[in-house]
């Protein structure tokens, strides 16, 4: 289907959803759905909850924000059932400014972003379906309609509580247009779009001395004085500030914190009563949702000056660190490399990955506690089994710092350095040393890094580096090893024999000549060492194997290669270091023989064909194990 087909189904999809009918009418679709006459926040709340919602181990992961956010699980579901779920619910916190509060390039804008552009998708759909007065600027709610006295009635009638009054300029229109009569007032369905200014605004401080306070608002239109006789006459007044349109809602309030205080009185108001002053009228009602977002140090000026202790109790902070696992952060990479035009330049596997370890690295906190490091750490948020570690340790990493995620380096940085690397090199082709090298080169030029986390992140390039050497090294050991898992599996399971015949003190039976022998202790001892077990410790280290392959056969579970952390990294070395002196000797050969040459190009193969690497960052793999190798 081409695009022009496309723009006409929007085009009828649009004519379809729109109604319009009178006020009577109106209150026989409420008695049917309620939720038709529901809140801004109430509104913002059903839109994510049925975007859909997973719960995990007590957890909840919130599928709107998939695809966008990562990382941030934790942070928004606080967001999601501190805020919107009790605003939802009519509680105090509704009367409250929502501040996102986070370091540089941590989701704060995109998290508004996708409030913004799902409310406009919402408002298409049944279940989001908004109506307002026909004609108003304000979008207002047909339900201020109701006067104050007959609202106890009508609860009891339609269980719809309203809140707010009938704007000016709706009660003169009410008076001279329909002549009292609210049944027949004119009521349309609406739909939410920021470039149209429906439902959604955004306000965005500039110069104080230049800004006029009408920017939030509206103004009087001078040009129809004459024609109405009065400024205090409504249809005189342009209801067009944020705050008007924005109504039914949300308005981003960018930069709040650097407002000048005449733009932040208004806000005391709003938020507490759902009201605000505009020109020479009554208290102008707004059911919005206000959402700012700033930084810590911003932040921590505005709450020490006490001349703003009245809107600081009317804020509701809600952090937004930035992420702490390294496959959320190399998503994040994936993302925006996506959404570029360097998209076909072939990165080769775990180039960001490992660009993701540094960046974490960076954002991480010591541990307090002496037998975890941060790499173990690392490991642990990222939600790796970690041998001698549990979710138990987990949560109580977690809650050494209630800040950590606040600083550190910004995805934009490293995406930067990725960018330059790319250009830089001119050919369709990057790893992950090159990207580490770039990182490092640019932390010279970053303005915002002192010269002690210059020093820190420097250390952090070189783990990263380390790493991506075991990385490595793994990759063409299982590149070179034919049919790697089962070969692994095949030394697993003799190793295993073995120990169980160990542990228990029984002989082995020779397979083919069907004869007893002792366990191979030369065998276990080879497999053994390769993680550094001593002499003295072999006994338990057999033993701790036996005690968890009867744990997993209690729970009907099946032992494997990837059951015991400790083991596999092992078997990995024990296999790698029998193939050592085949990779060194073909790699590293600068005239390789007809055998070593198909044995090179065996591997590269594989390595493009079942790990994602192209000829020439394949390649480049062999080149530098190779020289690890002979090092």
């Amino acid at each position: 289907m081409d695009i022009l087909k496309k723009l006409e189904q929007h085009r009828d999809m649009e004519q379809r959803l729109k109604w319009e009918g009178t006020f009577a009418e109106y209150l026989e679709m409420l008695k049917e759905e309620p939720l038709v006459a529901q809140t801004a926040h109430s509104r913002i709340y059903n839109m994510i909850k049925d975007a859909g919602i997973e719960e995990l181990n007590g957890k909840k992961t919130y599928s709107f924000f998939n695809n966008n956010l990562y990382g941030l699980e934790e942070a928004l579901e606080r967001l999601v059932e501190e805020y919107f779920h009790p605003a939802a619910k009519r509680l105090d916190v509704k009367k409250r400014i929502l501040l996102l509060m986070g370091p540089v390039s941590g989701g704060k804008s995109t998290l508004v972003t996708m409030l913004k552009r799902g409310l406009e998708n919402y408002s298409r759909s049944d279940q989001g379906a908004i109506y307002a007065i026909k004609g108003c600027p304000m979008h207002e709610d047909p339900l201020h309609l109701i006067p104050n006295h007959l609202r106890d009635d009508f609860f009891n009638e339609y269980g719809v509580r309203i809140e707010g009054n009938l704007s000016p300029l709706n009660l003169m229109r009410l008076e001279q247009e329909f002549g009292g009569r609210i049944e027949d007032v004119m009521v349309e369905r609406v739909f939410l779009s920021e470039d149209r200014r429906v439902g959604i605004g955004t306000f965005s401080p500039s110069d104080p001395k230049s800004q006029d306070i009408a920017d939030l608002t509206g103004s009087i239109d001078f040009s129809t004085i004459a024609q109405f006789g009065s400024e205090s006459d409504p249809r005189a007044y342009r209801f067009d500030g944020e705050l008007n349109k924005a109504n039914r809602g949300m308005m981003e309030f960018q930069e709040m914190l650097k407002c000048d205080e005449k733009f932040l009185w208004h806000l005391l108001s709003l938020t507490q009563e759902g009201n605000f002053k505009a020109g020479r009228f009554a208290l102008i009602s707004a059911d919005e949702l206000i959402i700012a977002h700033t930084n810590e140090t911003e932040y921590r000026s505005f709450i020490n000056n006490k001349k703003n202790e009245a809107l600081h109790s009317r804020i509701i902070v809600m952090p937004i660190p930035y992420n702490l696992r390294v496959s959320e952060e190399e998503r994040i990479y994936q993302k925006m490399i996506s959404e570029s035009d360097v998209s076909n330049v072939h990165i080769a596997p775990h180039t960001l990955r490992v660009a993701a370890m540094f960046t974490i690295l960076t954002r991480l906190k010591e541990p307090k506690r002496g037998d975890i490091d941060l790499v173990k750490k690392m490991r642990l948020y990222d939600g790796e089994m970690v041998e001698g570690y549990n979710t138990v340790d987990l949560e109580e990493l977690k809650k050494e710092y209630l800040d950590e995620g606040m600083h550190g380096i910004d995805p934009r940085y490293v995406i930067n350095r990725i960018s330059s690397t790319i250009i830089r090199k001119e050919i369709p082709s990057i790893n992950a040393l090159d990207v580490l090298r770039s990182l490092k080169d640019g932390l010279d030029q970053h303005p915002s890094i002192s010269n002690e986390d210059r020093e820190r992140y420097m250390n952090f390039i070189s783990i990263a580096r380390k790493e991506y050497d075991d990385i490595a090294k793994q990759e063409v050991q299982k590149a070179f090893v034919y049919s790697y898992e089962e070969s692994a599996k095949t030394l697993m399971d003799n190793y295993l024999d073995n120990v169980e015949a160990y542990c228990n003190k029984n002989k082995l039976r020779d397979p083919l000549t069907g004869e007893e022998m002792n366990p191979d202790e030369k065998l276990m001892r080879s497999i053994e060492e390769q993680i550094g077990i001593s002499e003295n410790a072999k006994k338990a280290f057999r033993e701790e194997i036996l005690i968890r392959i009867s744990a997993y056969a209690r729970k009907g579970k099946r032992f494997d290669y990837n059951s015991h952390e400790r083991l596999k990294e092992a078997i990995q070395k024990k296999l790698f270091s029998d193939l050592k002196d085949v990779v060194k000797i073909t790699t590293s050969t600068k005239t390789p023989d007809e055998r070593q040459l198909k044995k090179i190009n065996d591997v590269v193969s594989r390595l493009v064909d079942e790990y994602g690497y192209n000829s020439t960052s394949a390649n480049e793999l062999l080149r530098y194990v190779g020289s690890l190798l002979n090092r």
